[in-house]
């Protein structure tokens, strides 16, 4: 089986020194299941390309295994990339993957584009799967289905794909992400999956696999589809990304910013369906649709859940993304993959840093801003400072709120009585404490506002999360 790893990154032979294998030489590794080789097929300073090719011995690999059975000798095991191939990769690029490079320390903490070939990869889900694998993790995906005959081609498609991946990535990302989700697509595993598999995940996955959009398939294929084990991991997963969203709201909650709590994992099973801050990110892009807005502001931006959405639709054609926290703008910038869109859409959409209870002159001129579980942070008595920067000095045409409905906290099982759902909410309110704030603010700006529910509704608590649209009174 093969893979291959090109760079143009320029002097791209550097990445010799990233992989820790010279260029000119052939590099063999023996390993339990075969033996492994690495060449450098292309090694010029404009491109380099490392392959690593895997001999698989079956005698070996099914050594110790008991009664012998035709199936695992006659099997495309020595063909189909799997996690045979993942484990020959961590084996012959540890240290890359390590993100350590005692030559080159600075390029290995560095991005650069990076191309991935595995021409015959089992994919049980097909090239569909692969995307929704790769692409959250700022992988272009191309993948062609082989035939299961040229020759005969209303055979149809086998099981088997040719994948092509394309990103500016660290190095050591790219491995580990190829480590994880080669043997995720293939749904097997040539090993038996032990209880510290789990640590390898985790390891592997730092980072990223927290906040994935199918971190479970990915648990469950990765620990061989072992219940007992994907709910250990599952769980440490989630402390994890609780953590880091601590983290992460404890920095920016003096100036108030964008809320990333999962307030659906808090609720009933039978409640919980599409994920509620899904649920909020639709119903503002809706309403935000209905305005005609053209140039759009994300107060509070947050990671850039909201702004990934924006930038895919061509009808806004400048789009904004303000938050305090420099941490939150750097994932934001990673998320959306700023350095690697093309011109015409990277002029589309910026990224500035700003407090939001100080008048900032580059928030003014916009048809519409968003403030998505932003006020909550904030406490009340700032609140008068962060409505004079956003409805007086910014004064765009329209504006769109949401926050929690504190009269619905009581559907969350685990939520203690006269708690908020997070611990950096300042306050929630009930339908009627928005409602009154919401009807002074308008008021005292010139606005009309309209509001309604995002989520289930339940008859006698409202909706989970509450929306109010300011439209400005032209008349004013």
């Amino acid at each position: 089986m093969l893979l291959t790893l090109t760079t143009t990154h320029q002097p791209a032979t550097d990445l010799g020194f990233l992989l820790v294998k010279h260029p000119d030489r052939v590099h063999r590794f023996d390993l339990p299941y075969g033996t492994a080789t690495v060449v450098f097929p292309v090694a010029s300073p404009q491109r380099c390309t490392a392959a690593l090719v895997l001999e698989v011995d079956s005698q070996r690999l099914e050594r110790g295994r008991g009664a012998q059975q035709l199936n695992r000798y006659v099997n495309d095991r020595p063909y189909a990339a799997s996690s045979l191939l993942s484990a020959a990769l961590n084996r012959v690029f540890r240290t890359a993957a390590r993100g350590e490079s005692k030559d080159r320390p600075e390029l290995a903490a560095t991005a650069i584009p990076l191309e991935v070939g595995v021409p015959a990869l089992r994919c049980e889900g097909g090239v569909a799967l692969a995307a929704a694998l790769f692409t959250p993790l700022g992988w272009d995906v191309i993948g062609t289905p082989v035939p299961l005959d040229p020759a005969f081609p209303q055979w149809g498609e086998s099981r088997y794909v040719d994948l092509t991946l394309s990103g500016t990535l660290r190095l050591a990302d790219a491995l580990n992400h190829l480590y994880v989700l080669l043997p995720v697509l293939d749904d097997a595993k040539h090993y038996w999956v032990a209880p510290d598999e789990i640590d390898t995940l985790l390891d592997k996955g730092d980072g990223w696999l927290a906040g994935h959009p199918e971190r479970g398939l990915i648990t469950s294929r990765f620990l061989a589809h072992s219940r007992v084990l994907a709910g250990q991991a599952e769980s440490r997963l989630s402390e994890l990304l609780s953590d880091s969203v601590a983290d992460s709201v404890a920095e920016r909650a003096a100036e108030g910013e964008a809320d990333t709590t999962d307030e659906d994992a808090e609720l009933p099973a039978e409640v919980q369906r599409v994920p509620l801050n899904a649920q909020r990110r639709e119903a503002v892009l809706t309403v935000l649709a209905q305005t005609g807005a053209a140039r759009v502001l994300d107060l509070g931006c947050g990671a850039g859940a909201l702004l990934g959405d924006l930038v895919k639709d061509p009808r806004y054609t400048e789009i904004v993304g303000a938050d305090v926290s420099i941490r939150a703008l750097a994932l934001a910038e990673r998320r959306l993959r700023l350095d690697g869109l093309p011109d015409r859409a990277r002029q589309r959409i910026r990224l500035i840093q700003s407090a939001l209870t100080y008048v900032d002159e580059r928030l003014r001129g916009f048809d519409a801003a968003v403030l998505m579980e932003v006020i909550e942070h904030v406490d009340e008595p700032r609140l008068p400072a962060l409505c004079q920067v956003v409805f007086g000095h910014a004064n765009p045409a329209t504006v769109i709120v949401t926050t929690p409905n504190a009269e619905y906290n009581v559907r969350y099982e685990t939520l203690a009585a006269d708690t908020h759902r997070h611990s950096d909410h300042r306050f929630e309110w009930t339908r009627a404490q928005f409602a009154a704030w919401a009807s002074s603010v308008a008021a005292r700006f010139g606005y009309t506002v309209s509001l309604r529910g995002v989520g289930d509704d339940d008859p006698e608590l409202g909706t989970p999360t509450q929306l109010a649209l300011f439209t400005k009174d032209v008349a004013k």
